[in-house]
């Protein structure tokens, strides 16, 4: 069966991304490309933070780095400051960036840990030159003229997550992507394949389509109502189900990174945008009410909120299947694991990605299919045993929910990681797994788990050579930081928004999600 209309049934994040990168289709005149989404169905919009690979997503579709942030009151993220997780009081920094760097190919916190147990009390972070940026509110782009001799700055985005949608719209309809206003009501299978040969709209119109993309969030109103396709539940690694978000104005100039701070039943973050802040408070109902997450939540946030509170149930898992007959989930459609590393607006591009690189217009391939569920399977799985992580290694104590996620069983690929860097500090990591050594070291130093023994190859290096070489790490990274401008200094010369009316300062209450199936 030949591709020749592809439909995409939810907007918002997940189903402009996917519009814009397929109207190469579209507009090269491949294949019809149609979007269907309803005003009346709210979207979630609480992923305003992203990681380094969507900066990479943004170039492929040709976007210009600066408009868009302008438009999306965008700022710049280097990392995530975590606050109370490894233990009440104590906090820590997850850079984008590398620490040191390798000696002969020997990671840097070897050399680290080394030194450290031989009384050098030099903090791992002032050899990471993201976080020594971020503790000074400063942010500089690597230009073409940086030193080779200083390490290069590695960021992300910080964005309203709404507006992008909204500007991804424009780039994708001026590139042939048709729009249909309407609600679904009805989805039509075919009575042997079992594939989906059309929508239908509230007002009656049939949409038909050779391939669907399910983008419409949580429902998975085609992979799970349609086709029953099953889901798998995390929730014993991943106990918090349930958010509630809402925006504020904010005080002072915007951080360059995003906050994360434990509380006693989940964590609340704090995403800084160019005119107000992000704010929302992830719990597990098993542990806390709404009324006292919601009351955590005022009471640390920077000023009054600027909209009615949005509450949000999940269920963290995935599809048994991302990709199921001719319906491909992209987005919460597909699986949600909370936003705690920033992985949502990341899982939607990958998932695109692969779509692209997967997709022929001649046929739906079985080799196709299974390619596109091994490879997203293997990418979820990595992405929550790391933020399992989080959760698992921690001293805290002082709430039934910390003392369940401190002595919850967890899956044998997180025990190995953690046995072997408890060991002498190694960090395995699997082919293309998104997290970076770097990430892995950041969160088990950061909340206390420090490796027995160092290791050997690092104690080659130990001598007054070492010293000098190290002095200059850091040297350079502080000579790197103290000739940046501050963070919001460059934003308001490189990408300035422009000012918010009245009515966008004051947003309409957002509409809840439904839960996962």
């Amino acid at each position: 069966m030949a591709i020749d209309d592809i439909v995409i049934v939810g907007g918002g994040t997940a189903g402009w991304m996917t519009a814009a990168a397929l109207s190469r289709l579209s507009a090269s005149g491949r294949a019809n490309v149609t979007l269907i989404e309803s005003e009346a169905i709210g979207t979630v919009g609480v992923g305003e933070a992203t990681i380094p690979h969507f900066v990479a997503f943004n170039k492929l579709l040709g976007i210009d780095e600066a408009v868009l942030l302008a438009e999306v009151q965008g700022t710049f993220k280097l990392g995530i400051h975590f606050e109370n997780w490894g233990a009440q009081g104590a906090s820590y920094f997850h850079p984008f960036g590398g620490y040191g760097y390798e000696f002969d190919g020997l990671s840097f916190h070897h050399i680290w840990h080394m030194m450290r147990r031989g009384g050098d009390r030099r903090p791992l972070h002032v050899f990471n030159a993201e976080t020594m940026a971020a503790q000074a509110h400063k942010f500089a782009r690597t230009g073409p003229d940086h030193p080779e001799d200083l390490p290069p700055i590695n960021y992300a985005y910080h964005l309203d997550a709404g507006r992008y949608a909204r500007f991804l719209r424009k780039h994708a309809e001026a590139r042939g992507v048709s729009r249909a206003e309407g609600r679904v009501t009805d989805v039509s299978l075919d009575g042997e394949s079992g594939f989906v040969t059309a929508v239908t709209l509230d007002d009656g119109r049939q949409v038909r389509g050779d391939l669907f993309v399910d983008c419409s969030g949580f429902r998975g109103l085609l992979i799970e109502q349609a086709l029953e396709t099953g889901y798998e539940d995390w929730t014993h690694w991943l106990p918090c189900d349930r958010a509630v978000a809402l925006p504020c104005a904010r005080k002072g100039p915007p951080m360059p990174y995003t906050r994360s701070t434990a509380w006693s039943a989940g964590w609340q973050w704090t995403v800084p945008l160019q005119h107000r802040n992000g704010n929302g408070h992830v719990y597990s109902s098993a542990f806390m009410s709404s009324d006292e997450a919601l009351d955590i939540l005022l009471r640390n946030i920077d000023s009054e909120p600027a909209a009615d509170p949005n509450h949000l149930r999940f269920v963290t898992g995935r599809r048994k299947k991302f990709w199921n007959r001719n319906v491909v989930a992209v987005g919460l459609a597909a699986g949600f694991m909370e936003p705690l590393e920033s992985t949502s607006i990341h899982l939607i591009s990958t998932a695109v990605s692969k779509l692209l690189s997967l997709l022929s217009l001649d046929a739906i391939t079985p080799v196709q299919e299974d390619t596109f569920n091994r490879l997203t399977e293997k990418e979820y799985v990595r992405i929550r045993d790391f933020l399992i992580l989080h959760y698992k290694v921690t001293d805290r104590c002082d709430s039934p929910f910390w003392d369940y996620c401190r002595t919850m069983s967890i899956p044998d690929t997180l025990e190995e990681k953690l046995a072997l860097f408890r060991h002498n500090g190694h960090v395995f990591r699997e082919e293309d797994e998104l997290f970076t050594e770097t990430s892995w070291v950041a969160v088990m130093l950061g909340q206390g788990l420090v490796p027995e023994k160092c290791s050997p190859l690092a104690e080659t290096y130990a001598g007054p050579n070492l010293i000098h070489e190290v002095n200059e790490i850091e040297r350079s990274i502080r000579y790197l930081v103290q000739n940046m401008p501050g963070h919001q200094q460059f934003v308001e010369r490189y990408c300035p928004a422009p000012a918010l009316e009245t009515s966008a300062q004051s947003p309409a209450r957002p509409r809840a999600a439904r839960p996962v199936p």
